[in-house]
């Protein structure tokens, strides 16, 4: 049913972050706010969740939730330590941070997400703010097209999609999904097994146009200068860019500072890095992926803070 959101691997999500009751937690991306809810079930009296989302109709959905210890800020989760300070919260027991588009996004034609329904080609989070992908689409030189889709998308094809949008856009706009998803349909001279010829394209203008790379790098330092320590950081990721740009921020805030060989310096007295790994990254089980497919992709890794300082 259109507009329904599954949150994906929620339970397990909501586990990892370890909820205390007296805790003061951040769902960094709220959506439709099935994490948000589990948090707030585990959380006690004293406890506090405040929630964040670019996304305006994800802030009018989260008017639902009539508790007092539950708040919502509109605003991308790069501005968490900006949120946070207008809060009057100065630390934080957890972050997640559930990346990518939630299903109403997808599943809402006029959103222009995506190629499986026909819609303004839109793409926005935040439709109110910057260029949409027709915009964007419109005025791009193809050399931009081009690197857009082989850097985001991953797409062996960039070069003959980017030709084939300039070409098209010089009879007419590109201002449809399905006008967007034809093209790129005619380009593409080779399709993979169970993948429309689409999903690379839509994926790289989305990433770019929300500038979902760069606001996942700004993100991931000010989680760790926010918590305390034991506090955790759940991140789920959709594809590998991002999970790329989570395991290595992870990995090298978990990777104590090195030290000139042969000095004199114990184990135990070595500088302790701000996080600690927990666990390998997980997957959804095939029940969920059964259930909601769009789980298939999905990655989820944690670390914990430990009592250094941030770097």
């Amino acid at each position: 049913m259109t507009g329904v959101h599954a949150a994906v691997m929620a339970e397990e999500a909501v586990a990892a972050l370890k909820v205390r009751g007296d805790g003061v937690y951040v769902d960094a991306t709220f959506g439709r706010g099935g994490h948000s809810r589990l948090i707030l079930a585990r959380l006690g009296a004293t406890g506090r969740l405040i929630a964040m989302d670019r996304d305006p109709e994800a802030v009018a959905a989260a008017q639902a939730i009539d508790d007092p210890r539950f708040s919502i800020a509109r605003a991308p989760f790069s501005r968490i330590g900006e949120v946070l300070r207008q809060s009057a919260v100065a630390a934080v027991d957890g972050v997640l941070l559930d990346l990518g588009v939630s299903s109403p996004q997808i599943d809402e034609a006029r959103r222009g997400f995506s190629f499986r329904g026909d819609g303004p080609l839109d793409m926005r989070m935040d439709p109110q703010h910057g260029l949409s992908a027709a915009q964007w689409l419109q005025t791009a030189t193809e050399a931009q097209i081009r690197e857009v889709i082989r850097d985001y998308g991953e797409e062996r094809f960039a070069k003959q999609i980017a030709a084939a949008i300039v070409a098209a856009r010089a009879r007419g706009p590109v201002d449809t999904t399905r006008k967007l998803a034809a093209l790129v349909a005619e380009a593409v001279p080779a399709r993979e097994p169970r993948q429309d010829p689409a999903t690379r394209t839509f994926q790289a203008l989305r990433i770019h146009l929300n500038q979902e790379l760069e606001e996942l790098s700004l993100v991931l330092p000010q989680c760790v200068a926010l918590l305390r320590a034991g506090g955790r950081l759940v991140v789920i990721s959709f594809h590998s860019l991002e999970d790329r740009i989570v395991k290595r921020f992870m990995r090298a805030q978990s990777t104590a500072d090195a030290l000139p060989e042969r000095l004199p310096v114990r184990a135990a007295e070595l500088p302790q890095p701000p996080l600690r790994l927990v666990g390998r990254a997980q997957r959804a089980t095939a029940d969920e992926v059964a259930r909601n497919p769009r789980a298939r992709s999905a990655v989820l890794r944690v670390a914990e803070r430990t009592e250094a300082p941030a770097r």
